[in-house]
């Protein structure tokens, strides 16, 4: 399959899982504002996809999110099954992805470093060496 349709495949999926969620996951204790679908990787064969999913704010039960994500799986792939045309319909993996809180660390590291002075702001250097 071409890179550019495993790109678009991959968008597809990204977005009718995320819509699939609001339908499917209406469980107490689940805050489906916190979760996001990052992105999806499809196998070439189209039979499997790794979900990516950041969830915010909860971190003391993001396991317990994630654990119930995968056991509504199933529910989720039929919607898939429904919705969007494919040869297959891939059998979902969910995946914590969590460099949407590894970015915000960082910009959180960058922005004292900025106000305590060890970072000059508009990223140039204090030493003006030619």
């Amino acid at each position: 399959m071409s890179r550019q349709r495993m790109v678009r495949v991959n968008e597809l999926l990204k977005r009718e899982v995320a819509s699939a969620l609001y339908r499917v996951m209406n469980e107490a204790g689940f805050d489906l504002t916190a979760v996001t679908v990052t992105g999806v990787d499809v196998g070439s064969d189209l039979r499997t996809a790794r979900v990516r999913v950041s969830i915010r704010d909860h971190r003391d039960e993001r396991r317990k999110m994630l654990n119930l994500l995968r056991r509504h799986r199933g529910d989720i792939q039929e919607l898939l099954h429904r919705n969007v045309i494919l040869k297959y319909t891939p059998k979902l993996s969910f995946e914590l992805d969590e460099s949407i809180e590894q970015g915000d660390r960082i910009l959180q590291i960058l922005y004292k470093m900025e106000n305590s002075g060890e970072l000059e702001r508009g990223g140039g250097s204090k030493d003006p060496t030619p």
